[in-house]
């Protein structure tokens, strides 16, 4: 079972962001994924908005690094750790101009990306940016078909869809990879059918253990009725980690305890049919959470 890690600083929304997070910034985002490569970190993701309106900023916060930017900026650091959006809204943009930005960093990046998707949920942004937030889902179904075509192998895609529709226009340079891999995160029963229809993976959105094998069960269902083969990356969000026994309020939903308590309490995510978690730490400093991430990896990870 593979582990990641949504990387701190770049959103700070009030649900999950720390203190020392507010006055952090590259250099900090530099050392955070630089210790996730060498930790055996499977990927560091970055999320997606372009504008919060005023009426959900203090909640949300304003602090949305891009996350085509910041995830080329990291790669230029990494050597092996995989870079993940989690999630793209992709129907704030046109395929065409998506599949360049993601494209582009799989190529300057070795063959690193993960294309996460989600249908967004901020009415004012699409609105702003002339996007349909009401038909955000036919519009994200159609979109990874269309990217699905733009970031595959030809330098001249083509999609001729009811929302988009391009052939004869070429796009270099082209994916490093041969197949992007298409994540597609949300756990409503329209996001978990496009997941198993469309995606190469599944992005559950805060699903707690018990609803898991549920979701996880439908996915199975689904790519079965419909007969759909190959590979397929079922993921989960874990409850808020530490590793060790801390000395200071870590809110009773953290998982804590030495490498063999938490190991044993993580692989039930594997039993259920996981085959990638993604981990967030407590912490009150950077170097807490690097010191936290390097004893994951050393000494939890090898029992998962």
């Amino acid at each position: 079972m593979q582990y990641g890690v949504q990387l701190p600083v770049q959103s700070q929304s009030t649900i999950y962001a720390e203190p020392w997070e507010a006055a952090a910034g590259p250099e900090d985002l530099l050392a955070i994924a630089r210790t996730a490569d060498r930790a055996g970190f499977a990927y560091v993701a970055c999320c997606d908005h372009v504008a919060i309106p005023r009426r959900l900023a203090p909640a949300m916060s304003t602090v949305w690094y891009d996350p085509v930017a910041t995830l080329a900026f990291l790669a230029a650091a990494t050597e092996r750790v995989r870079l993940l959006s989690h999630v793209a809204v992709v129907g704030l943009r046109h395929p065409l101009l998506t599949a360049k930005q993601y494209a582009t960093l799989d190529h300057l990046s070795g063959g690193r990306l993960i294309l996460g998707v989600g249908a967004g949920h901020v009415q004012e942004e699409f609105e702003a940016l002339g996007a349909d937030f009401r038909q955000r889902g036919a519009v994200l179904d159609e979109s990874l078909d269309a990217l699905r075509a733009a970031l595959g192998p030809d330098e001249f895609p083509e999609h001729h869809g009811k929302l988009y529709d391009f052939d004869g226009l070429g796009q270099r340079p082209r994916p490093a990879q041969e197949r992007v891999p298409l994540w597609v995160g949300g756990s409503s029963p329209a996001a978990v059918r496009r997941a198993a229809l469309k995606g190469d993976g599944w992005l559950p959105q805060g699903d707690p253990r018990d609803r898991l094998p549920e979701q996880i069960q439908r996915i199975r269902d689904i790519r079965a009725q419909h007969a759909i083969h190959g590979p397929f990356a079922i993921g989960a969000i874990a409850e808020p980690l530490y590793v060790g026994t801390p000395t200071w309020d870590v809110r009773p939903r953290t998982l804590t305890g030495g490498p063999q308590e938490l190991a044993e309490s993580l692989r039930a995510y594997r039993a259920m049919g996981v085959h990638q978690i993604q981990v967030r730490f407590r912490s009150r400093s950077r170097a807490e959470l690097t010191d936290q991430m390097a004893a994951f990896g050393a000494e939890v990870a090898p029992h998962l």
